[in-house]
């Protein structure tokens, strides 16, 4: 990978933290330095490609974390950028060495521990709903019944769900719906201490946010058609609606979590009487390839804009410059589903002719099967490949990412 975009020495020089071919490219194509941190299995890659590379062991944060801020204080970089949830600790105890800055440390654990994060949420007057800490099966069953016991719910009555969620996992990762007591059998051990929560009825959706100097300065609504397998960016006008609404709440996050720069991506729900509840927070870019998503529907790379956000030599002008106006700038919306088999046993991936046909549809990121047999999914888990639409109208995207629950991707 040669650049063709000449650095200027005046601009931040900036470390992305964690492996990403896009962030990677999209940095290359910017006007900054940089240089890669990542595990040592990158770097042949980045050798062969020209990609200006340190290695490092992200395995568990520790002392260590201040050896890394000090190496990149010598090499003269400015701002670490984390590109993925498990390097948002490091991005935290770096940035706390290179801008001098220890608050930055504290702040990052506010990011990665969902227990944590949500008593901070409810300390700065944001709406959250009842949730607790899980040290074992016991207390997922406890939590459900208490629950449904303060909804007056009958014997005989079905139960209202919980959630369960890993503390430091990204998205869907370690989140499973509990419906019932034996639902808990089927938790392995190794997946607590862990969030629990009370179901919200809703509309939940997720929101990206670019933060400098305390202030939006541009905020995207994505739509999450089913959470877990399809989003589009920006979202429909029904939910354009409550821009101003969301607006406010994350500039309470931003009060609440004393943030003075970055990237923000929460996720909400809206009740059904008007209600907008806080889910929860990142730090780092979203799932479902998100960034990709707003840069095919606005034209500007989020992963510059990220990097722009972080740098402490950015200029207002510059960061004023950079974004087009939410929603009316859109040339269209941009949507992706994330594909998981429905069959057990497969034996071809096999491109829908429906979905090929559609006028929306524009490519997939697919791979053949390796093995014939389809593990079981755990909680939510993990889709095999993203497919990617694209159009002019928000109610037939949504439709259109809907109707892919219902086709066979592997055959």
């Amino acid at each position: 990978m040669t650049t063709e975009t000449e650095k200027d020495p005046n601009k931040g020089y900036i470390a992305l933290l964690g492996w990403s071919l896009n962030a990677i490219e999209a940095i290359d194509r910017f006007d900054r330095r940089y240089v890669v941190v990542a595990p040592d299995w990158a770097r042949q890659y980045a050798e062969d490609n020209g990609i200006p590379y340190l290695a490092w062991s992200f395995d568990r944060l520790n002392e260590r974390s201040y050896e890394l801020g000090e190496r990149l204080k010598e090499m003269g970089v400015d701002v670490a950028v984390p590109l993925f949830e498990e390097t948002v600790e490091w991005a935290g105890a770096v940035n706390a060495v290179l801008l001098d800055n220890p608050r930055l440390m504290n702040q990052a654990f506010l990011f990665r521990d969902k227990g944590m994060m949500k008593r901070r949420a409810q300390l700065g007057g944001i709406r959250v709903g009842i949730f607790e800490e899980a040290d074992h099966k016991e207390d997922v069953v406890k939590f459900l019944r208490r629950v449904n016991s303060a909804l007056l719910k009958l014997d005989g009555d079905p139960n209202d769900p919980i959630h369960l969620k890993a503390f430091d996992k990204a998205g869907c990762l370690g989140h499973r719906v509990i419906r019932t007591p034996e639902d808990v059998d089927a938790i392995p051990d190794d997946e607590f201490p862990c969030l629990l929560e009370s179901h919200l009825d809703g509309w939940e959706f997720g929101v990206e946010a670019f933060v400098k100097d305390r202030k939006i300065q541009f905020l995207n609504i994505s739509e999450y058609v089913r959470l877990g397998y399809s989003v589009f960016v920006p979202a429909s006008a029904e939910l354009e609606k409550w821009r101003s609404r969301v607006e406010e709440e994350v500039e309470k996050l931003i009060e609440a979590f004393d943030v003075d720069f970055g990237f923000l991506h929460p996720e909400y729900f809206v009740t059904s009487d008007g209600k907008m509840y806080f889910g929860e927070v990142a730090y780092r870019p979203p799932g479902f390839n998100a960034f990709e998503l707003i840069e095919r529907a606005y034209g500007f790379n989020a992963y510059q804009a990220m990097a722009l956000m972080f740098d402490p030599k950015a200029t207002a002008e510059e960061v004023e410059g950079f974004f087009p106006k939410p929603v009316v700038d859109a040339k269209g919306h941009a949507g992706t589903f994330g594909v998981y088999p429905r069959r057990r046993v497969i034996n071809a991936l096999e491109i829908p002719e429906e979905t090929e046909k559609d006028p929306y549809f524009e490519f997939h990121e697919l791979a053949p099967p390796l093995e014939n047999k389809v593990t079981k999914r755990s909680a939510f888990g993990t889709h095999w490949g993203l497919v990617y639409f694209f159009g002019d109208d928000a109610v037939r995207m949504r439709d259109v990412l809907s109707r892919q629950e219902e086709l066979d991707y592997y055959v």
